[in-house]
């Protein structure tokens, strides 16, 4: 199983020391980790510098001699993404090297973050088009290599705005799937939504049944783990999902490349505890 969303003590949401992860995807089966903490530029956001470049590569390199012979462990980043920080992404990409980053587009307009209190006043239209446009804007940027939960409003609607339809929106992730395959930019399936609301993942399999249609082959598989007993859990799920959508391999990556991993021998390293979750 490849895990390629997991977070540390390094994210302002999160506790957990590496090490700890690390012993975490081993008992379950995982064999390749990025530890993608969040890297923020909005003003507002409270992690706002709150990653540490030394401690998290030191904290990299000690994991790796500790269990590089059960798990392959890879530099990563999960990296805001909007027109308002191009320049600060830019900038922070340029001064570090990892093997794998996730563009990630959590605010909308004028700085706001997409939870609940964003639906107030917006209908899904107003909340998910301008997203749209702003993966997109990702996908296109070159400092990519996937795109983290692309239907992500879906998680914060609340109940009364809990009428998500992905047709509704087919026309503009077709633009969007156009883009990611022009760019060979891949995205997420991030299995968190299977443990929490809304209860599939992101995106599900509609979303991936039009990528694959339309000719895309680029997908990674992520938890989004902040704690242990996440790691690795839906990814067996997934993996039954994306070959029924047409998708029969994994995107991995090393120092950015990217290599094609068949799904089946994915499967036959995973281990019956991490199919729960």
């Amino acid at each position: 199983m490849l895990d390629y969303h997991v977070h540390t003590e390094y994210s302002v949401d999160c506790k957990i020391p590496m090490a700890e992860q690390c012993k975490a995807a081993i008992a379950v089966g995982v064999t390749e980790i990025a530890f993608t903490d969040h890297i923020d530029h909005e003003p507002a956001d409270p992690g706002l510098n709150y990653w540490r470049a030394e401690a998290y590569f030191a904290s990299l390199e000690a994991c790796r001699q500790m269990f590089g012979d059960q798990l392959t462990i890879l530099a990563g980043a999960e990296v805001d993404f909007n027109e308002r920080i191009v320049d600060q992404v830019d900038q922070f990409l340029g001064q570090h090297e990892f093997d794998f980053v996730i563009g990630s587009v959590h605010y909308g307009d004028n700085g706001q973050i997409i939870f609940q209190d964003y639906f107030a006043d917006r209908s899904w239209n107003e909340v998910y088009l301008p997203y749209l446009t702003r993966l997109k804007l990702a996908a296109a940027s070159g400092y990519f290599n996937t795109l983290g939960h692309i239907d992500l409003p879906k998680r914060y609607a609340p109940i009364d705005k809990r009428t998500y339809d992905p047709l509704q929106f087919k026309e503009g992730l077709l633009d969007l799937f156009a883009t990611l395959i022009e760019h060979q930019v891949a995205f997420e399936i991030n299995t968190s939504g299977l443990r929490q609301t809304p209860k599939t993942s992101m995106p599900g399999p509609v979303i991936v049944r039009w990528y694959s249609e339309a000719g895309g082959k680029l997908i990674t598989t992520g938890t989004d783990s902040h704690a242990p007993q996440t790691i690795g859990a839906g990814i067996p799920k997934t993996l039954d999902m994306l070959e029924l959508c047409g998708i029969s391999e994994v995107a991995s990556f090393r120092k950015r490349q990217c290599t094609m991993r068949p799904i089946e021998s994915l499967r036959a390293r995973t281990v019956t505890g991490a199919a729960h979750g």
